[in-house]
């Protein structure tokens, strides 16, 4: 009977462990940026909060659709939202965060080739899956942005990693394949609206 409570209360406070685990890693990364713990808490708080939220940035259009039900028997038309967004957690916030640590803390020239070195590895693993939109191997990015950091700015590469990492992937998975993704997927894309 004992082994059955712990283990039904282990069940039942495992996902609250992994929240707190990945939660104490994420501002703790954000400390190691040179934030003080506080606003790392802060701007964490603010990213998970703002991925609720998207900017419009283009207008969104109606699209007739066709739909088909059971074996093609049955169609029915409904209206679709086209348009591109950005999330303001996954894409705003973390970008402007990028933006202060290469204009303050990194070096710019290093900064900017672990950029375009990131920008190009996620133009090409990204993947337009229709229906979902944009999909990119989710341990990738950070493996490579934390290499070319290491690699080429020793002494900033948590820094560097972050901000190429963040431009990086923003530029060469989302904006980059907005047009085919805008083809194929169709419906609201949402640039960052994969999350922090």
């Amino acid at each position: 009977m004992h082994i059955f409570v712990f283990i039904l209360l282990a069940i039942l406070l495992l996902p609250v462990l992994l929240l707190w685990l990945i939660f104490e890693g994420a501002t703790t990364g954000l400390e190691l940026l040179g934030l003080s713990p506080q606003f790392a808490l802060g701007i964490l708080f603010v990213m998970l909060l703002g991925s609720l939220f998207h900017i419009p940035l283009s207008r969104k259009k109606l699209v007739s659709v066709e739909e088909r039900h059971f074996f093609g028997l049955f169609r029915r038309e409904r209206v679709r939202l086209e348009g591109i967004t950005l999330n303001v957690g996954g894409g705003l916030i973390p970008v402007s965060l990028a933006l202060y640590l290469l204009f303050t803390k990194v070096p710019l020239g290093e900064t900017l080739l672990a950029t375009l070195f990131m920008t190009a590895i996620s133009y090409h693993m990204a993947r337009i899956i229709p229906g979902r939109g944009i999909a990119l191997p989710v341990f990738i990015p950070p493996l490579f942005a934390a290499l070319f950091a290491f690699l080429l700015a020793p002494e900033h590469a948590s820094a560097v990693a972050f901000a190429s990492g963040t431009l990086g992937v923003l530029v060469g998975a989302d904006i980059f394949h907005i047009p085919d993704a805008m083809k194929k997927a169709g419906g609201v894309l949402s640039i960052g609206g994969a999350g922090v």
